[in-house]
C-alpha cells in the first residue's frame, strides 16, 4: 500500500459517506458509498481481505482516494449515484451511455397545458412520465395518447382570439383553445383524463366517457356521442393489448436481468391498475465479474434516482445488497412505503419469468444488432479499399429506372446510412423530359433533378453521399458522370453495378473491378442496388395501376371524372365494377340505368 494512502486512511471518521478511487492520472476509476468510511475504505487495503478479482485489479490502480462524510446511508446513496453519473468509472456497474432519458412532461403550471418530451425533471408542479429508455418509445407513447386525446400540440400563446384554428381542430385532434372553442374547464378534464390513462387507469377514464356519450345522445348531439364513441373504442384496444399472461394486483414494476460477461440487459415490466401498462429496457456495462445481486443493486439505485414515478412494490429476479437502506431510500423518494420483493413461487413468480425470459431474447437481439453493425462497418471498410474511394462511405445513394418501352417511366434513389437502409430519404422520379427508351437520358433527368435541389439549399436534399451507384453498366457510369461534371460535383465518387454478370465499374476504368463474389463490400452493393431497383418498380407498378383505372373507365362516354370517382369509391376497382349488376351501378351517385348499361357494354 503507498504511504500516502496510509497515512490518509488514519484519518477517515467512523461515518457514512463516499469515497472516490483515483488512478495516477487523477481520473476517477471507481465511486462507492460506506455506513463507516473508516472501516469500509481500511477493508480495501488489508492483506487479510478476501477481493475478488475485479476489486484486486482496481486495488493495483488505486493511487489516491478521496472522501465526503454525509449525515446518513441514504444522503450517501443518493451523493454516490450522482458521482457514477458525473464520472462514469469503469469499476463501476452503470447505465450504458449514461445520459440524461426522456420524460414525458404535463406543464400543469400553464393555464391551457400540453404534453411534450422532455429530458429535464424537476419537481415544480408539472407532471412527469418516466424515464424512458429511447426517445423513439417515448414518441411512439405521445403518437398514441394524441390519437385518444384531443389536447394541443402547438407552442403559441392561447388568448381565445385567433379567428381560424388549425388543421389538427378539424380533424379532432384539438379541442381548439386558440380560437375559444373551449372552455378551460372542459380543457383541464381533458388532460386529466390523460394522466390518468398515463397512470394506468383506463377503466376511469372509460366511465366518464361513456356517461358523457349517454349525456350527448340524449341531447341529440350525434356527432359529439360519435367522437366519444371513437375514444371509448380506442382506449378499449389499448387495454386489450396491455392484458397478460398472469393474474397480478396493483401497482408493481417487475424487474429482471439477462447478462454476458460485459453487458447486462435489464428488462421492466410496468404494472398499474393490474394491468402492463408499459415495458422498457436498460443497458449496463461495467459488471465484469459482478454478481447478478450486485447488478441489481447497482440498477435499482441508478434507474430510481430519476425515476418519475415509484410503485409501493418492486418485483425483483434478484435480492439487491443492502436492502433496509434502499428500501428507506426508495420511501423516501416516493413519500410513502416501497417494499422489495423476491417472489418464490406463485403468480408474481411467473412475473419475474415473463420479464427475464423478455430480458433474454431482448440481449439476443441485441447482440444480433450489434453484430450487424459490426458487419456493415467491415463491409463498408472494405468497399472504401475496394473501390479506392477517399473515406468509409457511410452515405450511398444508389439509382435505377424502371419502364416498359419507354412507358411510364420512373426512377428512384434508395439509401443506405452506415450500412443500414434509410427509407426517410428514398426519393421517387417521375420521368418527364424524356421520351422513348433512353435509360442514359432518363438516369441523367433523375440525377440533375435530385442535385439541382441540393444546390438551391433545400433541406431534404441537403445530404451529400459519398459514393452514387448507377444501376447499370459502364454506359449508365458515363452518362451519369457527365451530369455531375455538368452540375460541378463530379468530386462526388460515383461507380455503376451491373445485373447480368454482378461487374463493378469505375470512372476511367474500362474494365470491371475484380471483386469475388464472396466479397461482403460486393453484397453490400447489390442489397442498395436492389433496394433502388424495387423501389422504382414499384412506383412504376402504381403508375400502370392508375393508368389502366384511367384508360377502362375514361373511354365510356358519360363517365367523366366525378362519376368515375363515385363508381370507385362504391366498388373499389374496375373488375368490382365489372362484376356488379346494372341495379347497383344505376343507384350510385350520379348514374342512371342508361349509363349503368353503357358500363356494362363498355367492360
Amino acid at each position: 500500500m503507498p504511504t500516502p494512502i496510509n497515512e490518509q486512511l488514519k484519518t477517515l471518521p467512523a461515518k457514512p459517506g463516499v469515497y472516490l478511487f483515483k488512478d495516477n492520472q487523477g481520473k476517477v476509476i471507481y465511486v462507492g458509498k460506506a455506513a463507516s468510511l473508516r472501516h469500509r475504505l481500511r477493508a480495501y487495503f488489508s492483506p487479510s481481505t478476501n477481493l475478488s478479482p475485479k476489486l484486486q485489479r482496481l486495488v493495483a490502480r488505486i493511487a489516491d482516494f478521496e472522501s465526503i462524510v454525509t449525515d446518513s446511508e441514504q444522503e450517501a446513496l443518493i451523493l454516490e449515484c450522482n458521482l457514477i453519473k458525473k464520472f462514469r468509472p469503469s469499476y463501476n456497474v452503470r447505465l450504458k451511455d449514461d445520459k440524461t432519458f426522456p420524460y414525458l412532461k404535463i406543464d400543469l403550471k400553464n393555464d391551457w397545458p400540453s404534453v411534450r418530451i422532455t429530458r429535464r425533471f424537476h419537481k415544480n408542479g408539472d407532471r412527469y412520465f418516466g424515464p424512458y429508455a429511447s426517445a423513439g418509445s417515448l414518441r411512439q407513447t405521445l403518437r398514441l395518447i394524441k390519437k385518444i386525446f384531443p389536447f394541443r400540440s402547438c407552442t403559441r400563446n392561447i388568448t381565445g382570439k385567433e379567428i381560424k384554428p388549425c388543421l389538427e381542430y378539424h380533424i379532432h385532434r384539438c379541442l381548439g383553445p386558440c380560437t375559444g372553442a373551449v372552455s378551460k374547464e372542459e380543457y383541464h378534464e381533458v388532460i386529466r383524463q390523460v394522466i390518468l390513462f398515463l397512470e394506468g387507469k383506463q377503466e376511469v377514464v372509460l366511465r366518464d366517457l361513456r356517461q358523457k356519450m349517454k349525456q350527448a345522445s340524449e341531447h341529440l348531439q350525434f356527432e359529439k356521442a360519435a367522437l366519444l364513441r371513437d375514444q371509448i373504442r380506442a382506449i378499449e384496444k389499448v387495454i386489450e393489448g396491455q392484458k397478460i399472461a398472469v393474474t397480478v394486483r396493483g401497482d408493481q414494476d417487475a424487474i429482471a436481468l439477462a447478462q454476458t460477461k460485459d453487458l447486462a440487459y435489464v428488462e421492466i415490466f410496468f404494472i398499474r391498475s393490474n394491468k402492463l401498462i408499459g415495458r422498457d429496457y436498460i443497458l449496463l456495462d461495467g459488471i465484469h465479474d459482478e454478481t447478478p445481486q450486485q447488478i441489481m443493486t447497482s440498477f435499482v439505485k441508478q434507474y430510481y434516482t430519476t425515476a418519475s414515478s415509484i410503485p409501493p412494490l418492486l418485483l425483483l429476479q434478484h435480492p439487491v445488497d443492502e436492502p433496509a437502506v434502499i428500501t428507506r431510500w426508495l420511501t423516501s423518494q416516493r413519500g410513502a412505503p416501497v417494499k422489495l420483493h423476491v417472489p418464490r413461487q406463485g403468480a408474481k413468480k411467473q412475473l419475474i419469468d415473463i420479464v427475464a425470459e423478455n430480458a433474454h431474447q431482448g440481449l439476443a437481439l441485441y447482440q444480433a444488432k450489434q453484430s450487424t453493425i459490426i458487419q456493415s462497418a467491415l463491409a463498408l471498410e472494405e468497399l472504401k479499399e475496394r473501390l479506392a474511394l477517399p473515406s468509409v462511405p457511410l452515405r450511398i445513394e444508389a439509382y435505377d429506372i424502371s419502364n416498359i418501352r419507354g412507358n411510364l417511366a420512373t426512377g428512384s434513389m434508395a439509401v443506405l446510412d452506415k450500412g443500414t437502409p434509410k427509407p426517410s430519404h428514398y426519393r421517387r422520379f417521375k420521368i418527364k423530359t424524356v421520351a422513348g427508351i433512353d435509360d442514359y437520358a432518363m438516369i441523367q433527368e433523375v440525377l440533375r433533378r435530385r442535385f439541382h435541389r441540393h444546390l438551391a439549399d433545400e433541406e431534404k436534399w441537403a445530404p451529400v453521399p459519398d459514393l452514387i451507384l448507377i444501376d447499370g453498366g459502364k454506359g449508365h457510369l458515363n452518362a451519369a458522370l457527365e451530369i455531375m461534371k455538368e452540375l460541378g460535383l463530379d468530386s462526388i465518387p460515383t461507380a455503376s453495378i451491373a445485373k447480368e454478370k454482378e461487374e463493378v465499374f469505375l470512372p476511367g476504368r474500362p474494365e470491371p473491378l475484380d471483386i469475388p463474389p464472396t466479397s461482403a463490400a460486393l453484397h453490400l452493393l447489390q442489397r442498395i442496388r436492389d433496394e433502388a431497383h424495387r423501389f422504382a418498380l414499384g412506383y412504376h407498378q402504381r403508375l400502370r395501376h392508375k393508368e389502366g383505372i384511367t384508360s377502362a373507365l375514361d373511354i365510356i362516354p358519360g363517365i367523366g371524372p366525378k362519376r368515375k370517382k363515385a363508381l370507385l369509391k362504391r366498388f373499389g376497382s374496375v373488375p368490382a365494377i365489372r362484376e356488379a349488376s346494372l341495379e347497383e351501378l344505376a343507384a350510385t351517385e350520379g348514374m342512371t340505368m342508361k349509363l349503368a348499361e353503357k358500363v356494362k357494354e363498355y367492360l
